[in-house]
Order: structure tokens, then sequence, then C-alpha cells
């Protein structure tokens, strides 16, 4: 859902609005504010890990630790049931007058098959749950936001948050002092 704002006498759509600082501090403080007054869809981008940020704009935690350990476990089984399957259903072979059911003999097994399946799930829900890869995304098309990888901090509030308002949203990102307010084009 975009909203339809008047460009040049036209009705264009729009993603958002992004207000750029040159410093983090009021970064958060804006993202803070736009949390406290009810945006939800919100996202800010930063040239360098800034402490809070991501509480600040109300992210929540993820799923793939949890997916991670998961998958850990189900590899430890799996690596463990195949050892055990092997040696004592389909090739039951007495080697130097051990039992069959010789777990130490598994350990090995049982870890590398653990770390092989949650790492291949950590990759690939990290993946899944950013949505990446993401060659485009509709803030590629402000012009200032190249400087977001070198030293600006930016805010966006997304049309798609139940209270955007183009207006009103222009007005409370002006009272936050940024450098600039910009309309994102989708």
């Amino acid at each position: 859902m975009l909203t339809e704002t008047k460009v040049s006498g036209q009705l264009a759509e729009v993603y958002g609005l992004m207000a750029e600082f040159d410093q983090p501090e009021p970064l958060i403080k804006a993202a803070l504010r736009a949390h406290a007054e009810g945006y939800r869809n919100m996202d800010a981008y930063a040239p360098m890990p800034v402490e809070g940020l991501a509480e600040a704009v109300g992210f929540r935690t993820n799923w793939v630790q949890r997916m991670v350990f998961v998958a850990g476990v189900l590899g430890a089984t799996g690596g463990f049931t195949l050892c055990w399957w092997m040696t004592v259903v389909a090739y039951p072979h007495i080697v130097a007058g051990r039992p069959l059911n010789s777990w130490p003999a598994y350990v090995p097994i049982t870890f590398e098959s653990m770390v092989l399946i949650a790492c291949i799930t950590a990759v690939v829900g990290m993946l899944a749950l950013n949505g990446l890869p993401q060659p485009y995304h509709p803030v590629f098309n402000v012009a200032q936001f190249a400087r977001a990888s070198r030293d600006r901090f930016f805010l966006c509030i997304e049309s798609t948050d139940p209270k955007f308002d183009i207006d009103a949203t222009r007005v409370f990102l002006e009272r936050q002092n940024p450098l600039e307010v910009t309309e994102v084009a989708p």
C-alpha cells in the first residue's frame, strides 16, 4: 500500500519520507520520538553500527537463533541415529570385541552433523528473514542515500505505516531538525 501525493500537479505514489542526519545522536532521538508517536513501519540506515538504534526503531528479536538451535539438535540427533542404524541395524559387525552400539565412536559424526546443519540453517535463515538478496530497494531512489555508507544517517518512515500521513509525517520529521526531508519514490 503506497500513499499517493501531488507532485507537480499529478498524483504520484510515495514509498515513504526520509530524514537525513549528519550525526548518530539526532538519528537515535528522532527514531525514539517516532516510535513514541506511534510510527511502527520505519527503518534507519547508518554507515556504522549505532548503539541503541535497533531498539529505537522497535526492532524485534528474530527467529534465526531459535532456528539454528533446533537445526543443531536435529542435526545431532540425525547424525547419532545414522551411526546407530549403520552399526546396529544395517551392518552389524563386531569389531575388536566391542558391542554393536559403541556410542563413543559416534561423537565426532554427531558433532559434525550438528555443526553442519546448524551453519547451513544460520546462513539460509539469515538470508530468508532479512529478505536478501535485495538488489533494489526504493530508498536507492533518493540521491543523498549514496552517502549512507559513508557519513550520513537516515530515518525512513514508510507509507505502509497506519499512522502515515504525508503532510503530518513531513512536519513531524522536520521538527527533528534533519538536514533534509525527502520523499522516497517507489
